[in-house]
Protein backbone atom coordinates (compact mmCIF):
# COMPACT_ATOMS: atom_id res chain seq x y z
CA UNK A 1 0.00 0.00 0.00
CA UNK A 2 1.38 3.45 -0.85
CA UNK A 3 2.05 5.81 2.03
CA UNK A 4 -0.49 8.62 2.26
CA UNK A 5 -0.53 11.36 4.83
CA UNK A 6 -1.98 14.79 5.42
CA UNK A 7 -0.53 17.55 7.57
CA UNK A 8 -0.07 21.28 7.97
CA UNK A 9 3.00 23.48 7.87
CA UNK A 10 3.20 26.86 9.57
CA UNK A 11 4.77 29.93 8.03
CA UNK A 12 4.77 33.62 8.75
CA UNK A 13 3.24 35.93 6.21
CA UNK A 14 4.90 38.77 8.05
CA UNK A 15 5.74 39.34 11.73
CA UNK A 16 2.66 38.74 13.84
CA UNK A 17 0.64 37.11 11.03
CA UNK A 18 1.02 33.31 11.23
CA UNK A 19 -0.39 31.08 8.48
CA UNK A 20 -0.90 27.38 7.95
CA UNK A 21 -0.75 25.49 4.67
CA UNK A 22 -2.58 22.16 4.50
CA UNK A 23 -0.98 19.50 2.28
CA UNK A 24 -1.30 15.85 1.27
CA UNK A 25 1.45 13.46 0.21
CA UNK A 26 1.04 10.24 -1.78
CA UNK A 27 4.19 8.11 -1.86
CA UNK A 28 7.65 8.41 -0.36
CA UNK A 29 9.63 11.65 -0.51
CA UNK A 30 13.01 10.05 0.26
CA UNK A 31 14.15 10.41 -3.35
CA UNK A 32 14.30 6.69 -4.10
CA UNK A 33 11.22 7.00 -6.33
CA UNK A 34 12.57 10.06 -8.10
CA UNK A 35 11.53 13.70 -7.77
CA UNK A 36 8.10 14.41 -6.29
CA UNK A 37 5.50 16.24 -8.36
CA UNK A 38 3.85 19.19 -6.62
CA UNK A 39 0.41 20.16 -7.92
CA UNK A 40 -0.52 23.85 -7.98
CA UNK A 41 -4.27 24.34 -8.27
CA UNK A 42 -6.10 27.10 -10.08
CA UNK A 43 -8.56 29.78 -9.12
CA UNK A 44 -6.93 31.26 -7.22
CA UNK A 45 -8.96 29.65 -4.47
CA UNK A 46 -10.19 26.41 -6.07
CA UNK A 47 -8.32 24.07 -3.73
CA UNK A 48 -6.43 20.85 -4.35
CA UNK A 49 -9.16 18.26 -4.87
CA UNK A 50 -9.78 18.70 -8.59
CA UNK A 51 -6.10 17.81 -9.23
CA UNK A 52 -6.72 14.26 -7.96
CA UNK A 53 -6.06 12.72 -11.43
CA UNK A 54 -2.39 13.37 -10.65
CA UNK A 55 -2.61 10.38 -8.32
CA UNK A 56 -2.58 8.26 -11.50
CA UNK A 57 1.06 9.28 -11.95
CA UNK A 58 1.89 7.60 -8.67
CA UNK A 59 -0.25 4.55 -9.29
CA UNK A 60 1.08 3.99 -12.82
CA UNK A 61 4.51 5.56 -12.66
CA UNK A 62 5.56 5.52 -9.01
CA UNK A 63 5.90 9.32 -8.95
CA UNK A 64 5.37 10.80 -5.46
CA UNK A 65 2.60 13.42 -5.44
CA UNK A 66 2.18 16.48 -3.22
CA UNK A 67 -1.04 18.50 -3.30
CA UNK A 68 -1.89 21.47 -1.12
CA UNK A 69 -4.49 24.15 -0.55
CA UNK A 70 -3.03 27.56 -1.28
CA UNK A 71 -3.46 30.31 1.28
CA UNK A 72 -6.98 31.70 1.19
CA UNK A 73 -8.83 28.48 0.46
CA UNK A 74 -9.73 24.98 1.56
CA UNK A 75 -8.08 23.81 4.75
CA UNK A 76 -5.32 26.45 4.75
CA UNK A 77 -5.50 29.87 6.41
CA UNK A 78 -8.15 32.25 5.06
CA UNK A 79 -7.99 36.05 4.89
CA UNK A 80 -11.53 37.17 4.11
CA UNK A 81 -10.74 40.66 5.36
CA UNK A 82 -8.31 41.13 2.46
CA UNK A 83 -11.00 41.31 -0.25
CA UNK A 84 -9.87 43.82 -2.88
CA UNK A 85 -6.40 44.22 -1.35
CA UNK A 86 -4.09 44.02 -4.37
CA UNK A 87 -1.04 44.54 -2.18
CA UNK A 88 -1.84 41.37 -0.22
CA UNK A 89 -2.82 38.90 -2.96
CA UNK A 90 0.39 38.81 -5.00
CA UNK A 91 2.62 36.26 -6.71
CA UNK A 92 5.16 36.83 -3.94
CA UNK A 93 2.62 35.72 -1.33
CA UNK A 94 1.99 32.40 -3.04
CA UNK A 95 5.65 31.86 -3.90
CA UNK A 96 6.64 32.38 -0.26
CA UNK A 97 4.08 29.74 0.69
CA UNK A 98 5.36 27.30 -1.94
CA UNK A 99 8.99 27.82 -0.95
CA UNK A 100 8.07 27.14 2.68
CA UNK A 101 6.29 23.90 1.75
CA UNK A 102 9.23 22.70 -0.37
CA UNK A 103 11.68 23.40 2.44
CA UNK A 104 9.41 21.77 5.02
CA UNK A 105 9.26 18.58 2.94
CA UNK A 106 13.05 18.72 2.36
CA UNK A 107 12.71 18.50 -1.40
CA UNK A 108 15.57 20.79 -2.44
CA UNK A 109 18.20 18.03 -2.31
CA UNK A 110 16.22 15.20 -3.91
CA UNK A 111 14.51 17.54 -6.36
CA UNK A 112 10.91 18.18 -7.36
CA UNK A 113 8.79 18.96 -10.40
CA UNK A 114 5.72 21.17 -10.71
CA UNK A 115 2.31 20.66 -12.31
CA UNK A 116 0.46 23.97 -12.48
CA UNK A 117 -3.09 24.15 -13.81
CA UNK A 118 -4.70 27.45 -14.93
CA UNK A 119 -3.78 30.09 -12.30
CA UNK A 120 -1.56 27.41 -10.74
CA UNK A 121 0.38 27.27 -14.01
CA UNK A 122 0.84 31.02 -14.02
CA UNK A 123 2.19 30.74 -10.49
CA UNK A 124 4.42 27.79 -11.42
CA UNK A 125 5.79 29.68 -14.41
CA UNK A 126 6.69 32.77 -12.39
CA UNK A 127 8.23 30.52 -9.72
CA UNK A 128 10.26 28.56 -12.29
CA UNK A 129 11.52 31.78 -13.91
CA UNK A 130 13.18 32.60 -10.60
CA UNK A 131 15.25 29.41 -11.01
CA UNK A 132 14.50 27.83 -7.62
CA UNK A 133 17.02 25.28 -6.36
CA UNK A 134 15.81 21.70 -6.82
CA UNK A 135 13.31 22.24 -9.65
CA UNK A 136 13.65 19.46 -12.23
CA UNK A 137 10.72 19.75 -14.65
CA UNK A 138 7.68 21.92 -15.24
CA UNK A 139 4.19 21.12 -16.55
CA UNK A 140 1.86 24.02 -17.39
CA UNK A 141 -1.70 22.82 -18.04
CA UNK A 142 -4.26 25.27 -19.47
CA UNK A 143 -2.10 28.05 -18.05
CA UNK A 144 -2.26 31.52 -19.63
CA UNK A 145 1.05 33.25 -20.29
CA UNK A 146 -0.90 36.49 -20.68
CA UNK A 147 -4.21 37.46 -19.09
CA UNK A 148 -5.05 39.99 -21.81
CA UNK A 149 -4.59 37.23 -24.40
CA UNK A 150 -6.60 34.85 -22.21
CA UNK A 151 -9.43 37.40 -22.04
CA UNK A 152 -9.25 37.87 -25.82
CA UNK A 153 -9.61 34.13 -26.29
CA UNK A 154 -12.57 34.00 -23.93
CA UNK A 155 -14.29 36.76 -25.91
CA UNK A 156 -13.92 34.70 -29.07
CA UNK A 157 -15.51 31.75 -27.28
CA UNK A 158 -18.34 33.89 -25.92
CA UNK A 159 -19.08 34.97 -29.49
CA UNK A 160 -19.76 31.32 -30.33
CA UNK A 161 -22.48 30.92 -27.68
CA UNK A 162 -26.18 31.00 -28.62
CA UNK A 163 -27.34 34.57 -29.14
CA UNK A 164 -29.69 34.66 -26.16
CA UNK A 165 -26.98 33.37 -23.82
CA UNK A 166 -24.42 35.83 -25.17
CA UNK A 167 -26.78 38.77 -24.81
CA UNK A 168 -27.64 37.80 -21.23
CA UNK A 169 -23.95 37.71 -20.32
CA UNK A 170 -23.29 41.05 -22.04
CA UNK A 171 -26.26 42.68 -20.31
CA UNK A 172 -25.25 41.38 -16.89
CA UNK A 173 -21.66 42.54 -17.40
CA UNK A 174 -22.84 46.04 -18.31
CA UNK A 175 -25.00 46.15 -15.18
CA UNK A 176 -22.43 44.54 -12.91
CA UNK A 177 -24.98 41.83 -12.20
CA UNK A 178 -22.95 38.71 -11.45
CA UNK A 179 -25.11 37.16 -8.72
CA UNK A 180 -28.48 36.83 -10.47
CA UNK A 181 -29.83 33.43 -11.54
CA UNK A 182 -29.87 34.53 -15.18
CA UNK A 183 -26.15 35.31 -15.14
CA UNK A 184 -25.40 32.04 -13.38
CA UNK A 185 -27.46 30.10 -15.92
CA UNK A 186 -25.79 31.81 -18.86
CA UNK A 187 -22.35 31.28 -17.33
CA UNK A 188 -23.15 27.59 -16.93
CA UNK A 189 -23.50 27.32 -20.71
CA UNK A 190 -19.98 28.72 -21.16
CA UNK A 191 -18.61 26.41 -18.46
CA UNK A 192 -20.25 23.34 -19.98
CA UNK A 193 -18.49 24.03 -23.30
CA UNK A 194 -15.13 25.46 -22.32
CA UNK A 195 -14.47 24.65 -18.66
CA UNK A 196 -15.64 21.05 -18.19
CA UNK A 197 -17.59 19.14 -20.82
CA UNK A 198 -18.37 16.21 -18.53
CA UNK A 199 -21.99 16.00 -17.38
CA UNK A 200 -22.26 15.77 -14.48
CA UNK A 201 -18.99 17.36 -13.50
CA UNK A 202 -16.84 15.07 -11.31
CA UNK A 203 -17.30 15.58 -7.58
CA UNK A 204 -13.72 16.80 -7.20
CA UNK A 205 -14.25 19.47 -9.88
CA UNK A 206 -17.45 20.56 -8.15
CA UNK A 207 -15.42 20.80 -4.94
CA UNK A 208 -13.39 23.54 -6.61
CA UNK A 209 -16.52 25.58 -7.24
CA UNK A 210 -17.58 24.92 -3.64
CA UNK A 211 -14.29 26.35 -2.39
CA UNK A 212 -14.72 29.46 -4.53
CA UNK A 213 -18.27 29.93 -3.29
CA UNK A 214 -17.24 29.42 0.33
CA UNK A 215 -14.43 31.99 0.13
CA UNK A 216 -14.04 33.93 -3.14
CA UNK A 217 -11.70 36.54 -1.65
CA UNK A 218 -8.55 35.76 -3.65
CA UNK A 219 -10.50 34.92 -6.83
CA UNK A 220 -12.51 38.14 -6.84
CA UNK A 221 -9.45 40.23 -6.02
CA UNK A 222 -7.04 38.72 -8.53
CA UNK A 223 -9.31 37.45 -11.33
CA UNK A 224 -12.91 38.63 -11.23
CA UNK A 225 -16.53 37.51 -10.89
CA UNK A 226 -16.30 34.74 -13.54
CA UNK A 227 -13.86 32.85 -15.75
CA UNK A 228 -14.51 35.27 -18.61
CA UNK A 229 -15.10 38.57 -16.78
CA UNK A 230 -11.59 39.69 -15.84
CA UNK A 231 -11.57 42.71 -13.53
CA UNK A 232 -8.99 41.78 -10.89
CA UNK A 233 -5.35 42.62 -10.34
CA UNK A 234 -4.19 40.01 -12.87
CA UNK A 235 -6.08 41.58 -15.79
CA UNK A 236 -2.93 43.14 -17.29
CA UNK A 237 -0.48 40.41 -16.24
CA UNK A 238 1.86 38.72 -18.69
CA UNK A 239 4.93 36.55 -18.12
CA UNK A 240 6.69 38.45 -20.93
CA UNK A 241 10.41 37.89 -21.43
CA UNK A 242 10.71 36.40 -17.94
CA UNK A 243 9.74 33.05 -19.46
CA UNK A 244 13.18 32.86 -21.06
CA UNK A 245 14.58 32.40 -17.54
CA UNK A 246 12.82 29.03 -17.18
CA UNK A 247 15.77 26.65 -17.55
CA UNK A 248 14.08 23.29 -16.94
CA UNK A 249 12.33 21.08 -19.49
CA UNK A 250 8.74 22.25 -19.78
CA UNK A 251 5.56 20.58 -21.05
CA UNK A 252 2.61 22.72 -22.13
CA UNK A 253 -0.88 21.20 -22.23
CA UNK A 254 -4.13 22.68 -23.46
CA UNK A 255 -7.10 21.52 -25.51
CA UNK A 256 -9.20 22.50 -28.49
CA UNK A 257 -12.21 23.56 -26.40
CA UNK A 258 -10.12 25.04 -23.57
CA UNK A 259 -10.99 28.50 -22.27
CA UNK A 260 -7.20 28.87 -22.29
CA UNK A 261 -7.00 29.11 -26.07
CA UNK A 262 -3.78 28.73 -28.08
CA UNK A 263 -3.50 32.51 -28.20
CA UNK A 264 -2.53 32.70 -24.53
CA UNK A 265 -0.36 29.56 -24.55
CA UNK A 266 1.86 30.59 -27.47
CA UNK A 267 4.04 33.05 -25.47
CA UNK A 268 5.25 30.19 -23.26
CA UNK A 269 6.11 28.14 -26.33
CA UNK A 270 7.86 31.00 -28.08
CA UNK A 271 9.95 32.04 -25.09
CA UNK A 272 10.82 29.02 -22.89
CA UNK A 273 14.10 27.53 -24.19
CA UNK A 274 13.32 23.82 -23.68
CA UNK A 275 9.60 23.31 -24.26
CA UNK A 276 7.10 20.86 -25.76
CA UNK A 277 3.42 21.67 -26.45
CA UNK A 278 0.61 19.11 -26.67
CA UNK A 279 -2.95 20.13 -27.54
CA UNK A 280 -5.63 17.54 -26.76
CA UNK A 281 -8.55 17.28 -29.14
CA UNK A 282 -11.61 16.28 -27.09
CA UNK A 283 -11.55 18.28 -23.86
CA UNK A 284 -11.72 21.75 -22.36
CA UNK A 285 -10.18 23.41 -19.28
CA UNK A 286 -10.44 20.24 -17.19
CA UNK A 287 -8.47 18.23 -19.73
CA UNK A 288 -6.86 16.18 -16.95
CA UNK A 289 -10.37 14.85 -16.21
CA UNK A 290 -11.94 14.84 -19.66
CA UNK A 291 -9.02 13.10 -21.38
CA UNK A 292 -7.50 11.72 -18.23
CA UNK A 293 -5.64 8.76 -19.72
CA UNK A 294 -4.07 10.81 -22.52
CA UNK A 295 -3.22 13.78 -20.33
CA UNK A 296 -1.69 11.73 -17.54
CA UNK A 297 0.11 9.59 -20.12
CA UNK A 298 1.74 12.71 -21.56
CA UNK A 299 2.76 13.84 -18.10
CA UNK A 300 4.08 10.42 -17.08
CA UNK A 301 6.24 10.03 -20.20
CA UNK A 302 7.53 13.58 -19.84
CA UNK A 303 8.44 13.14 -16.17
CA UNK A 304 9.99 9.70 -16.62
CA UNK A 305 11.80 10.53 -19.89
CA UNK A 306 10.34 7.92 -22.20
Amino acid sequence: MPSVYESEVEWKLRPGIPCKTWFKVLGSLDGQSGPALIGLHGGPGAGHKYLSPLYDLHDQGGIPIVLYDQVGCGRSTHFRDKLGDDSFWTFDLFIKELDNLIDHLKLRRVGFSLFGQSWGGMLAGVFAARRPPGLKKLILASAPASFPLYAEGCRSLLAQLPEDVRKTIEECERQGDFESPKFQEASAVFYSRYFCRMNPMPDDVQAGFANLNEDPTSYLTMSGPSEFTITGSLKDWSIGDNAKNIEVDTLLLNSVFDEAQDLCIEPWFETIPKVKWVTLQNSSHMLHWEEREKAMGCCRRFLLDY
